[in-house]
């Protein structure tokens, strides 16, 4: 990562002395008189997000000090990477205490710029950590990069062909087996809701299902399964402009499950990994799918088209049902499926749906301990009936507004074998505006609390941010 640099290639390192308002005067009485007075010249005295350079005298280093809230853990240093004048930084021990691992990744966090059009006006500033940190972290900043990276990338570049490519790139890198549907070949093989919503679009943007697999066949199996729905136009129900703008992030369920699979290899853990991902765009053409329209599905259960917009549960119904003839151990999808969602529970709270109690209280724990949060939504059965029609087995949407997230995970749990652990995360993917190692754009969420429980559950290890 180039948000960091190991001591022996630094030319000149400068002390990071981190401090807030309530130890600024100790720290004061440690330093000295000399750097008191230019704090006070300044109006220095250790609030949040400021800092202050300070010039050394007779023989000493110059030291860098910084405000910073201790209590916002990973996020206590993540403004400082593109606000520092560009050397590079050591945290000191005269400040107050930070996790190192938390710093460590809150400062790449923070350093994040995506690059591939516009580059950075200015480097960032480099953190300087050991070899052992770094490889505690390297890999939980790479997959925060990865997904970034692919929800910003507009469709022009991140098609269904070159999401499918990011998944085969990975199976690559692990030496894993990599399969793919094209086209046509998801109704030879029974994928006709992915080919349904994914058809109407060009043939050199034609729908497809991208799968990895990668362990051991007598492992514990675990089956990730993204939404990757490259841009949506909702459709035949068309979307207004202000609905359609950002749709190129409507593949953050696949980043998401690919950004998590990378992190699996990555910590070999002792598990059978196969991961999903249906890869379409929702466009409009004279082939497009129809409200009204029936379709068969692979779980055999026969679908009424109600709204062409509510195309992501359709793209997984095909998935969850091709992951539940596994018989796998456990099932994870990915989605940025419901405006719902975000209307019950803001920007940063993905909404957890799960069929066994004892794993959703597993990965709720993991996110608090990773500062990493999810929120547990319910599978209230009884609103089944949202998706009641009157010619087919059930409906993709309902005339009602109310309850969406949870009829959205409702009909995705019916394409699920009751046997099969199986959890529903409805993602934003999302960043609306700048915060500190939050820029705005794409944006990763969950992926810590996951490795975690997935470490805890089939690894045995710690469920530390860094581990």
């Amino acid at each position: 990562m180039d948000a960091w640099i190991n001591a022996a290639q630094a030319a000149s390192i400068t002390p990071l002395v981190a401090t807030d308002e309530k130890n600024f005067e100790a720290l004061m009485a440690r330093l000295g008189k000399g750097v008191a007075k230019l704090c006070n010249a300044n109006d220095f005295h250790g609030e949040n997000g400021r800092f202050l350079g300070i010039p050394g005298t007779d023989g000493e280093p110059s030291i860098m000090l910084v405000g910073c809230n201790a209590s916002s853990g990973l996020f206590a240093l993540a403004s400082l990477p593109r606000r520092l004048p560009a050397a590079d930084y050591a945290l000191d021990s005269r400040g107050i205490a930070l996790d190192p691992a938390d710093a460590a990744l809150g400062w790449a966090l923070g350093a994040y710029h995506f690059s591939r059009y516009r580059k950075p006006t200015r480097q960032a500033a480099r953190l300087v950590i050991d070899d052992a940190l770094r490889a505690r972290v390297t890999s939980l900043a790479e997959a925060a990069t990865v997904v970034r990276d692919l929800i910003n990338t507009p469709t022009q570049d991140m098609g269904p062909a070159d999401l499918a490519g990011a998944v085969r790139a990975l199976a690559e890198r692990h030496a894993g087996d990599y399969r793919e549907w094209i086209g046509d070949e998801l109704l030879r093989d029974n994928f006709p809701t992915i080919h349904a919503v994914g058809r109407a679009a060009t043939a050199s943007r034609a729908p497809r299902l991208a799968m990895l697999s990668h362990g051991a066949q007598d492992a514990p199996h675990v089956v990730l399964v993204g939404k990757g729905v490259c841009f949506d136009t909702g459709g035949l129900d068309l979307k207004n402009a202000d609905g359609m703008r950002w749709m190129k992030k409507d593949m953050g369920g696949a980043a998401h499950a690919i950004g998590l699979a990378g992190l699996i290899l990555d910590s070999k853990l002792p598990i059978r990994l196969t991961l999903l991902i249906p890869a379409v765009e929702n466009s409009v053409s004279g082939d497009s799918f129809r409200p009204g329209d029936v379709i068969q599905t692979r779980g055999n259960l026969s679908v009424e088209i109600d709204n062409t917009d509510a195309e992501g549960r359709l793209v997984l119904c095909d998935a969850l049902a091709y992951a539940g003839e596994m018989k796998p151990d456990l099932i994870l999808d990915f989605a940025t499926l419901t405006g719902a969602a975000r209307v019950a529970l803001g920007a940063d709270l993905p909404a957890l749906f799960c069929n066994r109690d004892e794993i959703a209280t597993a990965l709720l724990d993991a996110g608090t301990q990773t500062q990493d949060p999810l929120w547990r939504m319910p599978l209230w059965r009884p609103y089944l009936t949202m998706l009641d029609s009157y010619i087919a087995d059930l409906a993709n949407s309902g005339p009602s507004r109310q309850g969406g997230a949870i009829s959205a995970a409702l009909f995705l749990e019916r394409f699920v074998p009751e046997q099969t652990p199986w959890c529903h995360l409805d993602v934003y993917s999302w960043n609306d505006s700048e915060r500190p190692g939050r820029p705005k754009g794409g944006e990763a969420q969950g992926l810590r609390a996951y490795l975690a429980f997935l470490k805890q559950r089939f690894g045995g290890a710690g469920v530390g941010s860094g581990e």
